[in-house]
């Protein structure tokens, strides 16, 4: 079918499509940052749209019954923040051209760097002919309403391709994920680990334990309000200690316990019947990945911190046979603790030709320093024989 067999449509709220509808497009283990109980949460709870710089601006496209065929959470952004992919230095030289850089494009989970699809398409569709309609709607969108450029935040590997193809750039990031390598414990785990990890690792954990810390893990169909009430202030107080403020409101963890409690774990810290720290894990629906996305405490303790967010939830993927534990954006130190650097991208187009053109030389240069500071990583991995794989 040719493209004007389809219908292109902007929602400016997620609510007006149904749950089920946006859903069918999705797998049912694919991630839950994509379902519409996930997205619909952050917009009921006002933690995008209204003033907070992300305009709701989702994609989705109809065929002639007006049946729905592929979706984009999609937002206008009159910022940068919360996307952990820094383009600040483009809006500062579009500035200095007194050239507007905002509003831009942004296809992105929010506050949530986690690949993923960013084109969600029903499995009776060729996907390679529905992304690519959708890919020039963007670019006639970007055009006819006069913004800077178009962002993909982490897509797929598959669609990064297709975006390449198109003419969008692509861009490198480094997180740090752990893998499960069929550990039948943590100790079995720390024997796969070099002697220094391996030390360094009990070492923090002796500490903390000498506080006489006890643990709690909470499946989220357990979690009752106050959990979420205690985590919350938990979340909230790190950004506090870091001088900043936090993306997400209590509202939005306390209907995310509500409509997708499947896909969260708590873990709660506590020393002598006082709760002093939590964590909160996300699992994708087949239960192979697990996602570190929130932290915090409400007193400081050495070595908590890894305790909390990284050793109790290896622990538990262990225990549950999860495969990956994705520690999020950025963090070298995360590599002490097992971690390996993995690389994924973003993809970028740029209406403007001659900024185009200039940032394209920009990543050429970051994409050449990303891969010596990978080759610097590999020097450095916490297992004994296997090498990092970018």
């Amino acid at each position: 079918m040719s493209e004007d067999s389809y219908q292109l449509q902007i929602l400016q709220k997620l609510s007006d499509i149904s749950a089920d509808e946006w859903n069918s497009l999705l797998p049912t283990d694919s991630d839950p940052f994509v379902t519409h109980e996930f997205l619909n949460a952050l917009e009921l709870t006002h933690c995008v749209g209204s003033n907070t710089g992300w305009q709701i601006a989702h994609l989705i496209l109809r065929d002639r019954e007006f049946k729905l065929v592929a979706a984009m959470p999609m937002y206008l952004k009159q910022h940068s923040y919360g996307e952990f992919v820094f383009d600040w230095a483009w809006a500062q030289a579009y500035e200095e051209s007194d050239i507007p850089y905002y509003p831009k494009a942004l296809s992105a989970i929010p506050f949530t760097p986690v690949k993923g699809r960013r084109i969600l398409i029903a499995p009776n569709q060729d996907p390679t002919a529905i992304r690519v309609i959708l890919i020039n709607a963007l670019k006639s969108l970007v055009t006819q309403n006069d913004l800077s450029s178009m962002h993909i935040l982490f897509p797929s590997t598959e669609e990064g391709e297709e975006f390449k193809k198109q003419g969008f750039m692509l861009r490198d990031s480094i997180q740090f994920h752990w893998r499960n390598q069929g550990y039948k414990n943590f100790e079995d785990f720390l024997a796969a680990l070099t002697m220094k990890r391996r030390k360094n690792i009990r070492r923090e954990r002796l500490q903390v334990a000498q506080e006489s810390i006890q643990y709690r893990h909470i499946e989220g169909k357990d979690a009752a309000n106050n959990d979420w009430s205690f985590f919350y202030r938990c979340y909230a107080n790190t950004y506090l200690e870091h001088h900043s403020s936090p993306y997400l409101n209590e509202a939005f963890f306390q209907l995310l316990g509500k409509v997708i409690p499947e896909n969260l774990h708590l873990i709660i810290a506590n020393r002598g019947g006082r709760d002093i720290a939590s964590s909160l894990i996300v699992l994708d629906g087949s239960k192979s990945t697990a996602y570190g996305r929130y932290w915090g405490a409400m007193e400081y303790i050495p070595c908590l911190h890894f305790e909390v967010a990284y050793y109790q939830a290896i622990e538990y993927c262990i225990k549950q046979g999860i495969g990956t534990f994705e520690g999020g954006a950025q963090g070298e130190h995360k590599m002490a603790r097992g971690f390996l650097p993995t690389t994924i991208r973003s993809a970028h187009w740029i209406a403007n030709e001659s900024f185009a053109k200039a940032i394209g030389r920009f990543l050429k240069r970051e994409r050449e320093g990303m891969a010596a500071y990978v080759d610097e990583l590999e020097q450095h991995h916490p297992l004994k024989s296997t090498k990092v794989q970018p």
